[in-house]
């Protein structure tokens, strides 16, 4: 949990003007690679790719995540079932 005095953390690239400017404009999905940057009040009802180690995950912006870290909602591990099968 981070202090309330700190603020939330945001990396460079997200106050960038040109990574807004490619937000409102919509013509590509931005890529996040920065899973520990907290998620700003303009990407609401964005969706954008977030990294999650070896391929980027699309996650849909709502209003309750704001706040939240990216990495929250990119899970990285990959869950597969392993199927016996019969001698």
């Amino acid at each position: 949990m981070r202090s309330s005095w700190k603020k939330a953390f945001l990396d460079s690239f997200l106050l960038k003007k040109t990574f807004i400017k490619k937000i409102q404009k919509s013509y590509k999905t931005p890529k996040i690679w920065s899973r520990r940057s907290c998620i700003p009040g303009f990407l609401v009802g964005k969706k954008v790719l977030v990294h999650s180690g070896k391929i980027f995950k699309s996650v849909f912006i709502t209003r309750e995540m704001v706040g939240y870290k990216f990495g929250t909602f990119c899970k990285t591990r990959r869950f597969t079932f392993k199927i016996k099968t019969k001698k």
